[in-house]
């Protein structure tokens, strides 16, 4: 089974994952782009049953524009997101790709929120679009 590793910025709070992702989305909404800093967010939903968090993380929460809550936990020390539930599917762990800091990640297969995408942002031909 494949395990993947995810870590904030300064190592304190990390997550290991076993299995591969139930989803992998790129989202262009304008909370996903202040949350990172970028032209929008990358993300990978895993069974929570499957996800061993180490590290003391902080919570804060936000409703997102379909009005889904979400709970974002991030490291005290750095800042950095390192995963997050979604209510509505509590049964999934979502992180952020970047936190897995690894090029061979597999690709996202959505891009949502497209109608707030920065117009020079490239989105493959082979995601499905929403």
């Amino acid at each position: 089974m494949t395990t993947h590793h995810a870590a904030c910025s300064c190592g304190q709070l990390s997550l290991e994952v076993s299995g591969e992702p139930v989803r992998i989305s790129m989202c262009h909404c304008l909370a996903c782009q202040r949350r990172t800093g970028s032209t929008y967010g990358t993300q990978a939903r895993f069974l929570t049953e499957h996800v061993r968090i180490l590290g003391r993380a902080k919570a804060w929460a936000r409703t997102a524009d379909s009005g889904n809550r979400l709970v974002f936990h991030f490291c005290p020390e750095c800042g950095a997101t390192v995963y997050y539930y979604l209510e509505a599917q509590p049964e999934l762990t979502a992180v952020p790709v970047g936190a897995f800091a690894d090029p061979g990640f597999p690709t996202p297969k959505f891009s949502v929120y497209e109608s707030r995408r920065h117009a020079w942002v490239h989105v493959p031909d082979e995601l499905e679009h929403a």
